[in-house]
C-alpha cells in the first residue's frame, strides 16, 4: 500500500470511530491495566490464545500462534501474524474484547461471567464474547440496549472481578 493510500485508510478509520463515538455506538475500552481481562486459567492467555484482530480480519476466531505474543496491561496475547500484533499493539482499545471479555448480558445483570472465545458477536467495531449462545441471541436482538445496561454497570461489576 501506497503511503498515500495508508495516510488516506487512517483518516477513514479515525472519522469512522468519530463518527461512531458521536452516535454512541463505538465507546473506546478503558486502558488493559485498568480493565479486568479474561484469562484462561490453564494456559494464562487472554481470551484462551485467540488472536483478537482475527475477528476483524478474518471475520472468525483464529488460534494465535506461540511464537507471536504481546504482552500488554499485565495480560498475554496471542496473534496469528506480525500484521495481526501491531495492528493490535496500536490500537488495543479497538481490538481488545469489550469488558474485558466478560460477557455483556451478565454484566447487565450485575454479574461477571467470562465469556467463551467461539461465541462471539461485532458490534460497533467492537467485539464482545459471551458465555452461551443463548446470551449471544438476546445480546444480538438488541444490542444497543445491551451495550448501554452493560456500559453503566461494568465499573461495579469490574470491580468485584477477582474477588
Amino acid at each position: 500500500m501506497t503511503p498515500a493510500r495508508q495516510a488516506w485508510k487512517s483518516r477513514q478509520i479515525v472519522w469512522l470511530l468519530l463518527s461512531l463515538t458521536l452516535c454512541g455506538i463505538y465507546a473506546p475500552a478503558a486502558k488493559a491495566a485498568d480493565e479486568p481481562t479474561v484469562v484462561n486459567s490453564h494456559s494464562g492467555l487472554a481470551i484462551s490464545g485467540f488472536d483478537p484482530v482475527a475477528y476483524f480480519a478474518d471475520r472468525a476466531p483464529k488460534a494465535g500462534r506461540p511464537d507471536m505474543e504481546l504482552s500488554q496491561g499485565g495480560v498475554v496475547w496471542r496473534f496469528r501474524n506480525e500484521g495481526n500484533k501491531s495492528a493490535f499493539e496500536g490500537h488495543p482499545e479497538i481490538y481488545a474484547p469489550r469488558f474485558g471479555g466478560f460477557d455483556p448480558v451478565a454484566i447487565t445483570r450485575g454479574v461477571s461471567v467470562a465469556g467463551h472465545p467461539m461465541v462471539w458477536s461485532v458490534v460497533g467495531e467492537r467485539l464482545y464474547l459471551f458465555y452461551n449462545d443463548e446470551a449471544r441471541t438476546a445480546f444480538n436482538a438488541d444490542p444497543g440496549r445491551f451495550i448501554a445496561a452493560a456500559t453503566r454497570k461494568w465499573p461495579d461489576v469490574a470491580r468485584t472481578v477477582g474477588r
